[in-house]
């Protein structure tokens, strides 16, 4: 399979390159600005272009079989405040480049937050509710963007509060909401996912939710406060 990455240098979209290439998918990644210190690899090849312009988007997407978009907002204070429309804007510029160059599958990330916030312990879902209603509610249009598209074969995953490390091989997947006694999810998990479901084309028009347990020391209010805090 052929797959693009958008977000190819954020957490989870590094750990997207990293799989897909494991798996022997030939990877097209994405990034906002290119360095010249990206990795380099066999079936491995590097773009620059961005989702708040469809400058250049179509070139991206030529003879790709699917779209994995892992870019994301920055969560710290500011962006919470006032997020850019990369959720909304930004896949209106992707599909319509997508509906010119040809693949009709996408892969996306969400949040389990946007279906209902009264997740864990009374202090997270007080925090959440403060500091990242405006993205999460900038998420939920961007599903509805999605339900609007019926060409389009696409799949909102709902993650957790992310948590940057590995894949666990343990996570678990629910119908568009994590329990209400979970807040995380890995940032491998939710790579490790999202490639599964373009491999085996799973949860078409669906928003499916991952999560697990995490110990005290990863979901505890020091822990994930900080880092909502940045």
């Amino acid at each position: 399979m052929y797959v693009l990455i958008y977000g190819a240098d954020g957490a989870t979209g590094t750990r997207l390159v990293d799989r897909a290439l494991a798996r022997g998918h030939r990877v097209r990644a994405s990034v906002q600005g290119l360095t010249g210190r990206e990795r380099s690899a066999d079936r491995l090849e590097w773009v620059e272009s961005d989702l708040m312009t469809r400058d250049g988007l179509e070139g991206d997407l030529d003879s790709v079989d699917a779209v994995l978009n892992a870019v994301g907002i920055d969560a710290g204070p500011k962006e919470a405040l006032a997020p850019p429309p990369l959720h909304t804007e930004g896949t209106r510029n992707l599909l319509a480049a997508m509906r010119v160059a040809g693949p009709d599958r996408l892969v996306t990330i969400s949040a389990s937050f946007v279906e209902e916030m009264s997740r864990g312990p009374i202090w997270f879902e007080a925090a959440a509710r403060l500091g990242l209603s405006r993205i999460f509610a900038q998420m939920g249009e961007m599903e509805r963007i999605l339900q609007a598209t019926p060409w389009l074969r696409w799949t909102a995953v709902r993650p957790g509060w992310l948590l940057d490390e590995a894949a666990s091989g343990d996570f678990q997947v629910f119908d568009d909401v994590i329990p209400e006694d979970l807040i995380r999810t890995r940032t491998g998990d939710l790579a490790a996912f999202m490639l599964d479901c373009a491999e085996g084309d799973l949860h078409i028009h669906e928003t499916p939710a991952i999560a697990r347990p995490e110990p005290a020391e990863k979901s505890g209010p020091d822990a994930v406060l900080a880092e909502m805090l940045g």
